[in-house]
């Protein structure tokens, strides 16, 4: 089956042909989402210039939630539906994914060498795991395998409340409630880690530090390359909210075949995670520190890793 693709980001769209569940390298392409109201002229752009009038399936993976066959993206205002897909494509067969499922239906179709380890633990062959997204959003969602297929149930976590361990994370936490363009009068996880949230999270800091001052995420970064202060103090207690976080969702979702991290996020402070402690915040659950120790974090370095799952699902009879 030849199915075209397309991962949705919050500010651009990935686009791509398949043959089953194999991604043509080649025909990759990305289109920002500024340009367009809405995913179909993307998607029939796409196929005029590839010179190709219809397929046989289209899968697309939106970073937003997904009711009942229907998308909705939580930092663009599209809405995206079967008939939409159809339309644009011409496919009998279409699917709508959150992008975390379809991170998920990638996981054991990924390259070792755009894996990178993080925490070490022992994976427990298909066991459930974990797919933590770290970008302009922040999701998660479980992966399960079953006698009966692959089962990746759709999440909104990313919108739950911010983890609190001590008296530092609760002022934090009404640091965030009341700051910035997007305070809402409500500290998420996502307000915290996604790129916005680091940003959260400097200006928090420097407020401590008696300096206050806001950096944009890409700032922050440059900054903590250069090895100052507060960026690294900053990048110290957002790889502690993570690993408060992972460690709640590992709890929740027992993933004994391991976490993984994806997004801009994830891989900008990969070099960071480690040594800033992201263990010691996991485990730091009271007597089930052994019991967490257990669990493998690697990072996502596919870019495409998206695009794999969805033309995976396709293949494997996925539809909805």
């Amino acid at each position: 089956m030849t199915a075209i693709l397309a991962d949705i980001g919050g500010t651009n769209t990935r686009v791509a042909l398949a043959d089953g569940k194999v991604v043509r390298q080649g025909s990759i392409a990305k289109f920002s989402n500024a340009e367009y109201d809405s995913l179909e002229p993307i998607l029939v752009r796409y196929l005029k210039e590839a010179g190709i009038a219809s397929v046989e399936g289209a899968c697309v993976a939106a970073a937003g939630p997904v009711k009942n066959g229907v998308a909705e993206m939580t930092n663009l205002s599209w809405v995206i539906d079967h008939a939409q897909l159809s339309r644009a494509t011409g496919a009998t067969k279409v699917a709508i994914l959150n992008d975390l499922q379809a991170q998920g239906q990638a996981l054991g179709h990924i390259a070792p060498e755009y894996l990178r380890p993080i925490v070490n633990g022992s994976a427990v062959p298909n066991s459930s795991m974990l797919v933590v997204g770290l970008g302009t959003g922040v999701n998660a969602a479980p992966v399960h395998n079953t006698p009966w297929g692959r089962v990746v149930p759709p999440s909104e976590c990313g919108h739950t409340s911010m983890p609190i361990r001590n008296g530092r994370d609760l002022a934090l936490a009404e640091f965030i409630e009341s700051y910035g363009d997007h305070a809402h009068g409500f500290a998420g996880v996502e307000d915290a880690l996604a790129g916005r949230g680091l940003e959260h999270i400097y200006a928090f800091v420097a407020q401590e530090a008696g300096t206050p001052a806001h950096l944009s995420s890409a700032e922050v970064m440059a900054e903590l390359t250069a090895g100052a202060p507060l960026a690294t103090e900053a990048a110290r207690l957002y790889v502690h909210i993570l690993g408060s976080t992972l460690g709640n969702l590992a709890l929740t979702h027992l993933p004994y075949g391991g976490i993984f991290l994806i997004g801009g996020m994830a891989r900008a402070l990969t070099p960071y995670m480690a040594e800033m402690g992201l263990q010691k915040s996991l485990t730091d659950k009271g007597r089930f520190h052994d019991f967490l120790s257990s669990f493998p974090v690697w990072v996502v370095e596919d870019d495409y890793a998206a695009l794999t799952g969805c033309a995976a699902y396709l293949a494997n009879g996925g539809q909805g």
